[in-house]
């Protein structure tokens, strides 16, 4: 999982610095760029920008690929059959794949300024939101600000007294130790015995039983603080981790509307060059160029060829592996390599938005041990009554196998049940929803390309290079896998690169 990855330095600020200069196109020079998700829109506009002749083949019937957003009207046929129909009243929507763009991810904030594509704050961290799980508190969820407030708070005390007692004078200087004391009092609501105890000190941070009001009914409750031993049992401080990452801190961004917006606006600018419905079957290559042989989904008959004199390939090694394509032995070995994670996304439309109503949850992530791993609240919309629409489930690995083998109805049962047990008014207030398990996926057959360090290490370079004419792009071919800023900055890098390629090789034959 990527919220791993910040650990092994993978979590890094983009390296995206401004528009790719491609000038000095060689006349005539052309390209096919396969795939038409995020790295092959970026691939083909920026390609156009400089005057190439592009051609874009795309297996969907819409541009974005991962970058997918389902909203009412919306059909979907995963592999093996089962169809599905987007019931999400208008103005409603999931985003199946990407969801979020952090603050640092530049080339997709530019890509949206550039577009004039409207972006607001997506809330990662709600701390009215809940983390939850089924062997603490009687399966009974807590609020997010209450687990964040004791552990910060008991873990200040515990310090204080240390350092109060002398336990770490050998590593705090008496100068020191003033300022530290003062500071943990400070950091952790401590009273001037550096206890961390039911009081308005503490009560400030976790938040009161009754809040402070007006007149005779004003006088504020303090709440009592989870016992030290109970919240270190209860395992409930690993959410506290999310508040803290590289990758989810504030600020962070959604597109208004859905996560496809951008490649919406990026296909506009394309749109005569992208030709949907049509199936890669086989990659071809010579020193004079590539071709490309594909079948028409909706149309069918026979395999059709198409050249060019390039060839930028985005399609998922998942669905690449599967395809023969003529390249050297250490670029299909590299292809073979890299196994796809599995996900699976459950949205819910409820009869009204009684997180908001019921329990005060605006925006945000709620945490849980159950099977569905998260829910996400919608950011748009808030404080207006109606119905809504939240991520009911996101999850990976064993619980995502699980759901996969499941009936999409069966999934969105499931997600309403496991639901239950964090907000028990999902039974009564549900009204449909939509379920996508990447594995399921015909155009991606998982959610995005699972390197281990092994791989990366033997297979990443070999990935990356040209081999003749062809080269690789997509968020697999990216040290920031399963974000959208890894498949752009990896098209930005390909066709950089082909280019230069392309302007030496136009030189030599004159």
């Amino acid at each position: 999982m990527y919220q791993a990855m910040s650990t092994l330095g993978f979590a890094q600020e983009s390296s995206y610095t401004g528009p790719i200069n491609l000038a000095g196109a060689p006349r005539g020079a052309t390209v096919l760029v396969l795939g038409a998700g995020l790295a092959g829109l970026v691939a083909a506009y920026e390609l156009h920008r400089a005057g190439y002749q592009v051609k874009v083949l795309e297996y969907n019937q819409r541009a974005g690929g991962r970058a997918w957003t389902l909203r009412g009207g919306d059909e979907y046929t995963e592999l093996g059959g089962f169809r599905q129909r987007c019931e999400f009243d208008a103005g409603h929507y999931m985003n199946p794949g990407p969801w979020r763009i952090p603050y640092h991810h530049h080339a997709m904030l530019d890509y949206a300024k550039r577009l004039k594509v409207p972006l607001e704050p997506f809330t990662q961290i709600n701390f009215n939101a809940y983390v939850h799980s089924r062997s603490a508190f009687g399966g009974k969820p807590q609020r997010f600000r209450h687990v964040h407030a004791d552990f910060q708070g008991h873990v200040a005390e515990l310090l204080g007294k240390a350092v109060d007692r002398g336990q770490l004078d050998d590593e705090v200087g008496t100068e020191d130790k003033e300022k530290l004391l003062e500071a943990l009092r400070s950091y952790g609501y401590l009273d001037k015995d550096l206890r961390y105890r039911k009081s308005d000190n503490s009560s400030g941070i976790r938040g009161f039983d009754q809040d402070p009001g007006g007149g005779l009914a004003s006088r504020p409750v303090f709440s009592e603080p989870i016992a030290r031993h109970d919240l270190l049992q209860s395992g409930l401080w690993r959410s506290l981790r999310t508040m803290s990452r590289y990758e989810t801190a504030p600020t962070m961004f959604q597109p208004v509307g859905g996560m496809d917006r951008i490649a919406m606006a990026i296909h506009r600018e394309v749109e005569p060059l992208v030709q949907f419905g049509a199936k890669v079957v086989r990659i071809d290559q010579d020193e004079r160029g590539v071709e490309v042989s594909y079948v028409d989904t909706q149309r069918g008959g026979t395999t059709q060829q198409v050249r060019a004199q390039w060839c930028v390939c985005t399609i998922p090694l998942s669905i690449l592996s599967q395809i023969e394509i003529k390249v050297g032995a250490a670029m299909t070995d590299a292809i073979q390599a890299v196994p796809y994670e599995s996900s699976v996304k459950i949205g819910l439309q409820f009869k009204r938005r009684f997180w908001e109503e019921d329990d005060r949850i605006y925006g945000g992530i709620s945490y849980t041990d159950l099977p569905i791993g998260q829910i996400g609240y919608p950011m748009a919309g808030q404080n207006i009554s109606g119905k809504g629409v939240l991520l009911g489930a996101y999850m990976w690995g064993t619980n995502a196998y699980e759901l996969t083998a499941m009936t999409p109805e069966q999934r969105v049962r499931a997600a309403v049940e496991f639901g239950a047990q964090i907000h028990p008014q999902y039974p009564a207030e549900f009204e449909n929803g939509m379920a996508v398990a990447w594995h399921r996926s015909p155009f991606s057959n998982g959610c995005f390309g699972k390197w281990s360090d092994d791989s990366r290490e033997k297979h990443y370079e070999n990935l990356c290079q040209i081999d003749g004419r062809i080269v690789l792009a997509g968020e697999h071919a990216s040290r920031m896998p399963a974000w959208m800023e890894g498949a752009v900055l990896s098209a930005i890098d390909a066709i950089g690169r082909l280019h230069r390629r392309a302007v030496a090789t136009a030189v030599e034959k004159t």
